[in-house]
C-alpha cells in the first residue's frame, strides 16, 4: 500500500514548519523543525484514521502526488 503524501513548508507567518496531508481533510501539525513536524503529523495521521474508523467515517485512498512526482502516461 501506498502511504499519504506529506507537505512540508516552512510558515513565516506563523514562524514554525508546519506539515499537512493533503488526501486527509484538515490533518496538520506543526514543529520547530522539519523533523519535528513530520513525526507530529505521523501522530496526527494516526488519530485522524482512528477517528475515523470510530465513526465510521471514510477513508480516502492514498492519491495526492505534486504534479513534479506525477509519471506522464
Amino acid at each position: 500500500m501506498k502511504d499519504y503524501h506529506i507537505n512540508l513548508f516552512w510558515s513565516e507567518e506563523d514562524g514554525c514548519w508546519v506539515a499537512d496531508i493533503p488526501d486527509l481533510k484538515r490533518c496538520s501539525a506543526i514543529g520547530a523543525t522539519p523533523a519535528q513536524a513530520v513525526q507530529e503529523i505521523e501522530i496526527a495521521k494516526k488519530v485522524w484514521l482512528a477517528a475515523a474508523r470510530k465513526h465510521r467515517r471514510p477513508i480516502p485512498e492514498p492519491r495526492y502526488r505534486p504534479a513534479i512526482y506525477q509519471v506522464a502516461r
